[in-house]
């Protein structure tokens, strides 16, 4: 199960409430983003800032002036869908669609810590390499009750383990989990049983 701890952007870019709208378009222009998180001056997110927010204002007669001296807090949608690490990516999805939304953000105690978008979700589902070695690690590391005893590389979907093995069930276990990871077409195991 991917989570959305492992295929949000971190750190994520945020802006004040307070911001003046024409400091949130430069951002989301020189970054290349299609919604920013709006946080308070606590740092706790209190809305999104989305293009869409930005075309809806300009559709309805703003001015780039009028739009200048705005603050962010006034074309923010607020409430905004939002997810914590541990979320399931299919159940974000499922979010994404339902509530029209692009870009979610991702927090722990309402501080935003990431974001995911869609171009984010729709990656996992043509895993890579980078992304099918940190899901293998990371059933491994779950495996081994959180210790970090074996070692995954994955080249071209192939996976190879390292690391020593107390028994062959412990081996077979390790093989099998990373050999069920999205991405992963073959195994090798490079190390030992004990």
């Amino acid at each position: 199960m991917m989570r959305a701890k492992d295929i949000m952007s971190a750190p994520a870019y945020t802006v004040r409430a307070d911001a003046p709208v024409a400091v949130v378009v430069e951002l989301l222009e020189r970054q290349s983003i299609t919604a920013v998180p709006v946080v308070n001056e606590r740092g706790v997110l209190v809305g999104m800032v989305t293009e869409g927010d930005l075309l809806r204002r300009e559709a309805g007669g703003a001015t780039v002036g009028d739009l200048g001296v705005r603050e962010a807090r006034e074309v923010m949608s607020a409430r905004p869908v939002m997810a914590w690490p541990d979320a399931d990516v299919a159940d974000l999805a499922a979010a994404m669609v339902k509530h029209d939304t692009h870009t979610v953000p991702v927090v722990v105690e309402e501080r935003v810590v990431g974001v995911v978008s869609r171009g984010d979700v729709l990656r996992t589902l043509l895993p890579t390499d980078d992304a099918a070695q940190r899901e293998a690690q990371h059933r491994l590391d779950a495996y081994a009750d959180g210790q970090h005893r074996w070692q995954v590389h994955v080249h071209d979907t192939v996976a190879s383990i390292d690391g020593q093995f107390d028994e062959d069930t412990e081996r077979a276990v390790a093989e099998a989990l990373v050999r069920t990871t999205a991405g992963v077409t073959a195994v090798r195991v490079t190390a030992r049983s004990g």
